[in-house]
């Protein structure tokens, strides 16, 4: 973990240094920001520190705490979720290591929305509801609970406080009653005095360096896989922290829930986030505590491999379970309103239609899919990323699914995931590929390095293989997958794969195509996360979805480096989406480069890249050595 780390005294004394102007305060934090994380701070959040922490570095000292040690922009484990600081020290009681976690909040003035004790509206600040700052902070608490091996087992060790120290008492009274517990805190400027002497019961008068260095060098735990927990999280509890907008868009949706069933009115919700953003964690939490609660609910994806997946991993064993995951072409004769709550997971899936060769006649019409789902509930939520429609014929965006929903009168709630836990937590290694893809900036860069994401080219199918199974031999996941650029074979009759992934003397079976094992290799809505599954090459559409520690992407010849850029080859594709008449050249283009940021963006650890094209693997090897 990462943070920008001073005594509160020290950074007191640097908060008001002025001596060299261009190493201000701001700037050091920044610059620290930058190279460690690969963040350029905006203005307004190096104006938030200016503003904020020489207040809190003062009150430490004026508590006579002033060799706590203060970690400032502490970022969250596997993640790119930044505290605003991080207090570590010796615990006034017991002697141990002792840790406050500080959400700082400028707000002047702020209310309940909606006499919702999670969700506040800030005076003058546009936007809507946001979440509530203690159980912003609760969520940090929690996270570092279940991640960081030094607190392991010790979550008293953790405790937080959210302080509003620009708000009389008077004026954010509504949110005191927020407040459940004494592990975490709320105090304005009206309570310094109480704030004070909050932290001299948390800290003895002590130097917090060993502390902050057990907490910053300490193991870390491997992030929980959406699908191991499935189970617990829908049958009993939840099993996932959600971090700040994951918490927030889940908030959004239990309020508007409470309120559609009182007013017999309709909202519609739609999250939006790059991959392992947290869309499929929300979901299920959703889920989870929607159907303890005894609220009419379901999950939908346009994924037969994600739902299929859900359905025998979650679902195995139980027949209602199973019954909660369907696909977005399960509702075209829905009763209107007959779900309280329709979740759509991957509603970039999302098509124009639901109709198929072999829909029945008396199910046949001109409705549109969103307007199918958005009507089969009071509250229809839709959770994408743009950047993952991958076939001709998915329309689901965010002003698509707005659009429609304004069209017919309904309030529309949007919620931007803009936080990484997939990847490692790196932003930077998302931000490159979109880059190399040119799916946003200026085109391909050099890899700028990340220390939280690990980031390859192989010379060779041969070395990506080998380097791939030596992880899974230390225990981790891993999976390959490549480009639609090879035929895909049915199984021969003695049951076994044909391998059609051929490069050179190297050759690997795609993973299976139907719902039935071949042999040791798992069906394929199980290709991700059943043993075995190693064996096959991966394609987009099952890899979709899913997530493994280690990713091996094999780029085929639909995607070359030439003349400065990577260029798509329409006629390289063996996809059959891709042979139709009415696909054109740019709708290709675009769903062979959001094809390729699917399969890239897969692992949580690690990505490992080889380019059946020599021009295009000198490229990305250049890009790596840079």
């Amino acid at each position: 973990m990462t943070a920008f780390r001073h005594s509160a005294e020290n950074l007191a004394k640097l908060a008001t240094d002025d001596s060299v102007p261009e190493k201000r305060f701001s700037q050091a934090i920044a610059e620290h920001l930058k190279r460690t994380v690969r963040v350029n701070p905006s203005q307004a959040e190096r104006r938030s520190w200016d503003r904020s922490l020489p207040i809190l570095a003062r009150d430490l000292v004026d508590a006579g705490l002033g060799d706590v040690e203060m970690l400032v922009e502490y970022q969250l484990p596997l993640t790119s979720k930044r505290a605003d600081v991080v207090l570590a020290g010796v615990d006034f009681r017991t002697g141990d290591d002792v840790y406050v976690v500080v959400e700082l909040k400028q707000w002047g003035r702020a209310e309940l929305f909606e006499e919702d004790p999670n969700l506040v509206l800030v005076e003058g600040v546009p936007g809507g509801p946001r979440l509530h700052p203690v159980l912003q902070v609760e969520g940090y608490c929690d996270y570092i609970g279940d991640f960081v091996g030094a607190v392991e087992g010790r979550g008293d060790m953790v405790r937080g406080v959210a302080y509003l120290h620009n708000a009389a008492d008077l004026d954010v009274q509504d949110l005191y009653a927020g407040v459940r517990s004494e592990r975490t805190r709320l105090f304005a400027k009206s309570r310094r005095g109480a704030f004070l002497d909050y932290l001299r019961e948390q800290f003895a008068p002590l130097p917090g360096a060993d502390a902050a260095d057990r907490l910053l060098n300490s193991a870390i735990r491997p992030s929980k896989q959406l699908l191991k927990l499935a189970a617990q999280e829908i049958r009993d509890r939840e099993q996932f922290v959600l971090l700040a907008e994951q918490r927030l868009a889940y908030e959004i949706v239990m309020n508007a829930v409470s309120k559609a069933r009182r007013a017999d009115s309709k909202e519609v919700v739609i999250v939006s986030g790059g991959p392992g953003s947290g869309k499929s964690v929300i979901a299920l939490s959703l889920l989870g505590e929607l159907s303890r609660q005894g609220r009419p609910v379901m999950h939908a994806t346009g994924s037969r491999s994600f739902t299929g997946t859900l359905r025998r991993v979650p679902g195995k064993g139980s027949s209602k379970v199973k019954s909660l995951f369907k696909y977005f072409n399960s509702f075209m004769a829905a009763e209107r309103n007959g779900l309280d709550v329709l979740i759509c997971d991957e509603a970039h899936r999302i098509r124009e239609t639901s109709q198929i060769r072999y829909t029945p006649a008396h199910l046949r019409s001109d409705r549109r899919q969103v307007d199918e789902l958005i009507d089969a509930a009071r509250v229809p939520v839709f959770l994408l990323d743009e950047h993952q429609v991958v076939r001709p014929g998915e329309m689901g965006t965010v002003a698509e699914i707005r659009s429609h929903a304004e069209a017919r009168g309904f309030r529309v709630h949007e919620v931007s995931l803009d936080e990484q836990f997939r990847c490692g937590g790196s932003r930077a290694y998302e931000e490159w590929v979109l880059c190399l893809l040119g799916l946003r900036g200026d085109g391909p860069a050099p890899w700028p390095g990340d220390d939280h994401f690990a980031v390859s080219s192989a010379e060779s199918p041969q070395e990506l293989e080998v380097s791939l199974r030596s992880k899974l031999g230390e225990g981790y996941s891993a999976r390959m997958t490549a480009g639609f650029c090879w035929p895909w074979s049915n199984p021969r009759k003695d049951d076994t794969l044909v391998p059609d992934v051929r490069i050179g003397e190297w050759s690997r079976p795609w993973n299976v195509k139907g719902d039935r094992a071949v042999g040791n290799a798992p069906a394929s809505a199980l290709w991700a996360t059943s043993n075995g599954g190693f064996e096959q090459i991966g394609c987009v559409y099952t890899a979709q979805g899913f997530e493994y520690d280690w990713n091996g992407v094999i780029i085929g010849p639909d995607l070359v480096y030439r003349d400065g850029s990577l260029i798509t080859v329409r006629t390289a594709s063996r996809d059959p989406e891709l042979k139709k008449r009415d696909v054109t050249d740019k709708q290709a283009d675009h769903l062979i480069r959001n094809t390729y940021k699917v399969l890239l963006t897969r692992g949580m650890i690690g990505t490992l890249i080889h380019s059946v094209d020599p021009e295009t693997q000198e490229f990305i090897q250049k890009l790596m050595r840079s």
